[in-house]
């Protein structure tokens, strides 16, 4: 298990985000969707608990198997997904993430929200007091990203928003930015597979760190689009633009039929909508697929003739002469 603490400051109120991640998000979503890879949104609804209150929870699955690096797309499925389930209690959420065919692979996240520059060192104490965690500051303007998520209009040092005058954030900004606040994410990532666990959870939190500086600046960067909007407006923005999401990435066929077992008991073959399932195909892997132009071999006989019983006196087969009678029980 490896924990960290991030935290990503923005030029914004808590209060200002909390409608800047919701438009965040599902734009975020709908760009990086294509026909077989992107986000599917499952469950869109509001939800209520008895500690935090009234919430939003949403799960939706993550198509990425070409966004993985060489060697783990060798050892995964070609097609499968990752299960988010998030409870939005702003400025309070939880998400967790599990893999469709990893049973011992988790991602668990806590956020806060807090109009402060990320100073506030004993924000998860409750949460997670006795663990050992390494802190992480993002910084949207400074931090460098991968080149080919780099746009000129997303990026906080040339981008001035018209409609609040805030933008072109300079180097040490977090330190005199008014108004200012603070995202802190408390990641803990699972893999609990001996000879890869420290690999593949250093490489998780590389691509979590990614995602949460590339989200964050085009939070900041689309905040014209956003920022006059109230709750219902974001909320039918982000139905509608689910919808198209989920239209853009097309309809998965199954991997593995299951017509051959329609005879098992219902409670054996279903299991709850929100239960992370192997995505089904019809087509048998690639490693498994016969070649189609395999050469056969030379040596081997076209047809295989067995010999007629009735002219098995004439072989001359080893240990066997034409003048032996077949062996018979005797009679009592």
């Amino acid at each position: 298990m490896l924990l960290k603490e991030y935290r990503i400051c923005m030029p914004l109120t808590v209060d200002e985000y909390k409608i800047g991640q919701l438009y965040m998000i599902s734009k975020h979503s709908h760009e990086q969707s294509d026909r077989g890879e992107g986000v599917e949104v499952v469950q869109n609804e509001p939800f209520e608990d008895p500690h935090h209150g009234n919430g939003q929870f949403t799960e939706k699955r993550v198509y990425l198997n070409s966004k993985l690096p060489s060697w783990a797309r060798a050892v995964v499925p070609k097609i499968f997904y990752v299960t988010e389930k998030a409870w939005n209690y702003y400025p309070y959420t939880i998400t967790e993430y599990t893999c469709s065919f990893l049973p011992k692979f988790s991602i668990h996240i806590e956020t806060k929200y807090e109009d402060n520059k990320g100073s506030n060192d004993s924000i998860f104490d409750s949460e997670a007091k006795d663990l050992e965690r390494e802190v992480c500051f993002i910084d949207i303007a400074c931090d460098e990203i991968p080149e080919r998520y780099y746009k000129e209009s997303e990026d906080p040092k040339h981008f001035k928003s018209e409609k609040t005058g805030r933008g072109q954030l300079r180097e040490g900004w977090r330190d005199n930015h008014q108004p200012i606040m603070c995202s802190y994410k408390l990641v803990t990532v699972k893999f609990e597979v001996w000879g890869l666990q420290t690999r593949v959870e250093q490489f998780v939190h590389k691509v979590v760190r990614d995602i949460l500086l590339i989200g964050h600046r085009q939070a900041f960067a689309w905040v014209d689009e956003w920022y006059d909007m109230t709750m219902d407006e974001v909320r039918e923005f982000e139905r509608a633009t689910q919808e198209a999401t989920n239209k853009k990435i097309g309809v998965f066929p199954p991997a593995i039929s299951i017509s051959s077992i329609a005879l098992l008991p219902s409670s054996v073959r279903s299991a709850p909508s929100s239960a992370p399932s192997t995505p089904l195909s019809t087509d048998a892997p690639e490693f498994l697929s016969i070649p189609k132009d395999r050469p056969r071999k030379k040596s081997a006989p076209e047809t295989l003739t067995l010999p007629d019983p009735e002219k098995k006196a004439t072989l001359n087969l080893p240990g066997v002469y034409a003048s032996e009678k077949p062996c018979r029980p005797k009679s009592e």
